[in-house]
């Protein structure tokens, strides 16, 4: 069984992100979404929401796992038996950030980093845009899996 791992400490809360699995998905026969942890980074829900609430959105996807972890994405990606590392790509500047990070992984631990990029029409929904809307008081439920 092929698993992959979809890192970050981002909240998949959008259908960007959402779109990124499925893609996964079509790949590979498991996807564990791994939020990070880190105490210098603060974000608008601790890492136990965050889980909780990804978990929710997949309750109904047996192929997909979340889960939380500390220290590299690596170690934990090696430590969970994943084929690759997934990230996913919005912009260019994503693109040539990733590849830059896809390489020296491979080099370090000799795992592969897929780069999948979301449908075009979702490329540019990110966690960060859609939590700004929904501070300001728009309605976001249209960006939303």
């Amino acid at each position: 069984m092929q698993k992959v791992l979809y890192p970050g400490s981002f909240d998949p809360f959008t259908l960007g992100h959402a779109d990124i699995v499925k893609r996964a998905l079509g790949l590979f026969d498991e996807v564990v979404i791994a939020v990070g942890y880190n105490e210098q980074k603060t974000g608008w829900k601790s890492v136990e929401e965050r889980v909780e609430a990804i978990r929710k959105l997949y309750k109904d996807e047996p192929r997909v796992r979340v889960e939380s972890y500390t220290g590299l994405t690596v170690d934990f990606a090696k430590k969970l038996g994943a084929a690759a590392i997934i990230r996913g790509v919005r912009t260019a500047a994503d693109f040539e950030y990733e590849v830059q990070m896809a390489d020296v992984n491979r080099q370090l631990t000799g795992i592969e980093t897929i780069l999948l990029p979301a449908s075009p029409q979702l490329a540019s929904l990110s966690s960060s845009i859609v939590r700004e809307l929904a501070h300001f008081g728009h309605d976001i439920s249209a960006f939303l899996p």
